[in-house]
């Protein structure tokens, strides 16, 4: 290599070395305390929601679709539209199934397993750290632009249910929520764009 080239040669190994290290700096690593600083600074959304259960005993999964509302600090509606209307609104600790004419109200202090499951999602969506850590063990991978939250129940009778439940997003917007449970079964559903404005 003559005198002449080798002053370009740096030049073009320093720009490489560049155009290689760019992406790591942009995509740094994101904290438990950044993402729900993020999450909470919406106090309330809408959107469409679509839920496959893949259950062992079943040859099929089942898929759902519905509406989902969050009015921080504690109310999470989940209406089920398809295959048949259901609706599920946690108030508080207060917990209200409606299915056709038939309609049971649930306190979560007297079926904790329940709790631990519908909390981690009202809980992610508040960013509420210290209520998900009452709970779970967390753990995040990812950046800003997109990131998995993984929970991991605490509390054993939340465990004999639930094995690990898997959030996925980008930003400070929850896109995924996969629930696996203890036995093997589990649920994904994907949040999507806003519900239509009524």
């Amino acid at each position: 290599m003559t005198r002449l080239t080798r002053p370009r040669f740096r030049l073009c190994a320093l720009v490489w070395l560049a155009l290689l290290v760019s992406p790591i700096v942009q995509a740094a690593p994101l904290s438990i305390a950044q993402l729900m600083a993020g999450l909470a600074k919406h106090p309330q959304g809408a959107a469409t929601f679509t839920e496959t259960k893949t259950i062992s005993i079943l040859d099929q999964p089942i898929e759902s679709s519905g509406e989902l509302l969050f009015i921080a600090p504690a109310r999470l509606e989940k209406r089920t539209l398809k295959p048949k209307p259901e609706t599920m609104v946690l108030d508080g600790d207060t917990l209200t199934l409606e299915r056709g004419r038939r309609k049971h109200v649930l306190q979560m202090k007297d079926y904790p397993e329940v709790a631990g499951m519908i909390e981690s999602i009202r809980a992610t969506l508040a960013g509420d750290r210290k209520a998900l850590e009452r709970v779970y063990h967390l753990a995040l991978d990812g950046g800003h632009e997109r990131w998995t939250l993984t929970l991991t129940p605490l509390d054993p009778r939340v465990g004999a249910v639930i094995a690990r439940i898997r959030m996925e997003g980008v930003g400070n917007v929850v896109r995924s929520v996969e629930i696996i449970q203890a036995d093997g079964d589990r649920s994904l559903m994907t949040i999507e764009q806003p519900a239509p404005q009524r």
